[in-house]
This record gives C-alpha cells, sequence and structure tokens, in this order.
C-alpha cells in the first residue's frame, strides 16, 4: 500500500490543522481508502426516528450518496472514540446521547472500516456542522435500502440490518467467577469482588467478543449485571466513565443463585438475549430454563484478565 495526501476536493477538515490520519490508503489494486489509521463511523439507531443518515456532497468519495456518519481514524485512536468524535464533527451527535451496543469491522489488510451500532439513549437534533454532507437525516431502517447507498454502507447494511432487534446481557455469578481459582480470595472476598468489578467496567468499555456471546460480527457491548452476596456486598459500585453504561451491580441479602436466575429471567422476558456466568451446574440449568445462554466462569475469567 501507499499513502497519498488529500488532493483539490478531496475530504479535508474545516478548520485547524490536518490531523496524519487525513490520507487516502492506495492498495496495490489501485483502490483508495479515507483513513491512514483506517476510518470508523456511527449508525445511530433511534427506534422512534430510525437511523441517522448523511447525503454526501458530489465531490466526496462516492458522492450523492447515502452514508453513516464518520471518517479517519487518528493514530491509536479506538474505533468507538473515533466513530463518536467524527459524528459529533458531522453531525452534532451527543456522545452522551449513544450507548454503543455492537461494532462491525471491515478488514482489508491495508484498511479497517469500525461500524458502531449504537442506540440513542436521549433524542437531538442532527446539525450539519462540516462541509461534507448535502443533509442529514432519520430514516426507518425499511427504507435505508431505497435510497442510493455508499457501496461500502450498502454491503454492511445487509448484515447489520437484521442485528438491530439483538440486545445482548450477561449476568455473572461473582461467587462462583471468584471461587473458581485458589487465589487466596477467601481471605478478603470483598476485596476480590472490587477486583472482578473492576475488570467487568474495563471489559465493558472495550467490548466482548462476538464469540463468547455466539453472535455474529466482532464486538458487542451487553448489559452487565453482576451479582454479589454475603461479604462481598460491601463493595462500593465502579465509578468509571463508560460510554457504554455502568455495570449494574445486585447486592443479593440471600441466595445469590436466586439472584441470578432471578436476573436472567427478567432480562429474557423484557427481549434480552441472555448469557449467564456460571460453572455451579444447579444454576446453569436454572438459566437455560430462563432462556439464557451459559457459559463457564473460567471462560469468563480468561475474558476478562482477571
Amino acid at each position: 500500500m501507499r499513502i497519498e495526501q488529500p488532493a483539490e476536493g478531496e475530504p479535508r477538515r474545516p478548520h485547524g490543522p490536518r490531523d496524519p490520519g487525513d490520507a487516502w490508503v492506495v492498495a496495490e489494486s489501485g483502490e483508495r481508502y479515507w483513513g491512514r489509521f483506517g476510518a470508523a463511523g456511527l449508525l445511530a439507531f433511534d427506534p422512534a426516528r430510525g437511523i441517522l443518515l448523511q447525503h454526501r456532497v458530489s465531490w466526496s468519495h462516492h458522492g450523492d450518496t447515502w452514508a453513516l456518519p464518520g471518517g479517519a481514524r487518528h493514530e491509536h485512536e479506538p474505533a468507538l472514540a473515533a466513530a463518536l468524535r467524527e459524528s459529533a464533527e458531522e453531525a452534532g451527535v451527543p456522545e452522551s446521547a449513544i450507548r454503543p451496543r455492537l461494532m462491525s469491522v471491515l478488514d482489508l489488510g491495508v484498511w479497517s472500516y469500525a461500524t458502531i451500532v449504537g442506540d440513542v439513549t436521549e433524542p437531538f437534533e442532527a446539525v450539519i456542522s462540516d462541509p461534507e454532507s448535502h443533509e442529514l437525516a432519520w430514516v426507518m431502517p425499511d427504507d435505508v435500502a431505497g435510497l442510493p447507498l455508499h457501496p461500502g454502507f450498502a454491503e454492511s447494511w445487509l448484515r447489520l440490518r437484521p442485528l438491530l432487534q439483538v440486545r445482548p446481557a450477561v449476568v455473572v455469578d461473582a461467587a462462583n467467577v471468584i471461587g473458581s481459582v485458589p487465589d487466596g480470595w477467601w481471605k478478603d472476598r470483598a476485596g476480590a469482588a472490587a477486583r472482578l468489578l473492576d475488570a467487568v467496567a474495563a471489559a465493558s468499555v472495550r467490548g466482548l467478543p462476538a464469540s463468547l456471546l455466539g453472535l455474529p460480527e466482532d464486538t458487542w457491548y451487553p448489559e452487565l449485571v453482576v451479582v454479589l452476596e454475603g461479604q462481598a456486598r460491601s463493595v462500593p459500585d465502579t465509578a468509571a466513565p463508560n460510554p457504554a453504561g455502568p455495570v449494574r451491580v445486585i447486592r443479593s441479602g440471600g441466595s445469590g443463585d436466586d439472584a441470578v436466575a432471578a436476573a436472567a429471567e427478567q432480562l429474557a422476558a423484557g427481549g434480552y438475549r441472555v448469557t449467564v456466568a456460571t460453572s455451579d451446574r444447579e444454576l446453569a440449568d436454572r438459566s437455560r430454563s430462563a432462556g439464557a445462554a451459559v457459559i463457564g466462569s473460567g471462560r469468563l475469567r480468561d475474558e476478562l484478565g482477571y
């Protein structure tokens, strides 16, 4: 591949110095892709209004088509941060109004594009804030395919459209996860629980792999529920900022297993695709009866690095 700087009439930042990421990547085939460090875009979904789309100006790459607000990533910038930043710069999307749900990555080797599917948690008015848009519009999912779409978005839309109804949730049996390794947790159960909460909070920011949840695409940002019991109940909630939403903690005054099963049943009844993390055989059976999938505590620990 080679890197080319933008020529006259190609995408530029309207104000301030150009970022090093604002350049074309040219593949051996001659295909050009915008973003030296890759690119990212936001698929903001509001059930009442639809998908926020950008009608691209004529001079842009694949001009006069409809696509997602997005653009080049900065060097070392996470894809989620890039998608939220670009959508704010191009369409005035407030970061606080979006809860990430899914990240789908197209990786071509020489270049990648990450699509973040995010739920709109607070309605907002989109505003054209740079010269790269003819207009912005909310389009209902059934009407998206009828528009002249950017070819890259048209291809990804076929995969992402069915996933708009998939909402994952993970319920963590903290006592079982903590006790799955003899690392001295019994000497300080509250401390062990605090470490687990920190690990779950960190995973909620980076997302969980689709393979762990039995889902397609690459990375998901599920609702995360941690059930604490006994001495572990004294640990405070994590206060780390998290665009995917805080980890919900249930402090059970009785049986932790009952609280896990009840949480799984409630989430499943609410339309979530639920996964329970436990290696307790009886609780695993109860969870499956409630409509949840089950992963072992060791598998979750490996993913969390806990």
